[in-house]
């Protein structure tokens, strides 16, 4: 995440993937469905029957996380080492590039356990895979409280407001580890996933390509002030984009389908 193509591929991520659990919310709110996660179908006969029965997300999260590990590779100038012994002392070299991947070592992990429990069990273990998202979640904010170290003005502001964000996205994905069928949980989840991914684009464009074409000012107080303004405006976008999609689902659901 060290330039703009490393906020905007996990920000477009993120913000994908909240528009998938908002997609299934509306579904399961409108529907009345019990739970978020129908468990999985009867594998029928024929090639291509089989193949339309395919859950797909667990394989977009590992295609994504393998993108996000190859533009971070990319990225590195060098020969990418984890430490470098010189003149007989320990140095450890690519510290937030070691961040990145770990970040993206999680999510790829998450991919596989989706893949497994939707397609390979013979029963869908929802419960294994919300363990699995909440642990890649859960290890982003720690990741993110020391990525910032070395961090000031606009740059620093934008990460702290990110880091919220993910802290509260965490608390909301370990509680549905107790409680996985409460509609509540699964629309705040579906609103973190979208505010995380928007924000965390909009970081890109502010510290690399403002589209202002002025830079953003670190010792400029009304810059750091409006980064914050700016921030909210994205939690009010985040809520209007849900009930649009939940007014369309609605009016898909009940007169087209």
């Amino acid at each position: 995440m060290g330039g703009f193509e490393g906020h905007l591929f996990p920000g477009l991520s993120l913000f994908f993937y909240g528009l998938y659990h908002t997609r299934l919310v509306s579904k399961a709110l409108i529907c009345n469905y019990p739970i978020q996660h129908p468990p999985s179908r009867p594998w029928s006969k024929g090639r291509w029957v089989r193949l339309r029965q395919i859950y797909y997300v667990g394989l977009v999260k590992i295609l994504s996380a393998g993108i996000l590990v190859a533009q971070e590779l990319h990225s590195v100038h060098g020969q990418f080492v984890l430490i470098s012994k010189i003149y007989h002392q320990r140095n450890f070299l690519y510290r937030k590039q070691w961040q990145h991947l770990t970040l993206y070592m999680t999510f790829f992990l998450s991919g596989c356990v989706d893949v497994v429990s939707q397609n390979l069990l013979p029963q869908r273990c929802a419960a294994l895979e919300q363990a699995a998202q909440a642990l890649g979640i859960f290890l982003f904010v720690p990741l993110m409280v020391s990525h910032v170290q070395d961090s000031e003005g606009v740059e620093l502001q934008s990460h702290i407001l990110l880091t919220q964000a993910m802290f509260l996205l965490s608390l909301v994905v370990i509680a549905e580890l107790w409680a996985p069928n409460m509609p509540q949980l699964w629309v705040m989840k579906a609103f973190f996933y979208l505010m995380t991914g928007s924000w965390l684009m909009q970081i890109g464009f502010m510290l690399f390509k403002p589209i202002s074409g002025y830079k953003w000012m670190d010792d400029d107080k009304n810059d750091i002030m409006f980064v914050t303004t700016f921030f909210c405006w994205h939690v009010a976008f985040t809520a209007i984009l849900m009930i649009w999609i939940y007014g369309f689902s609605f009016w898909w659901y009940c007169y087209i389908s």
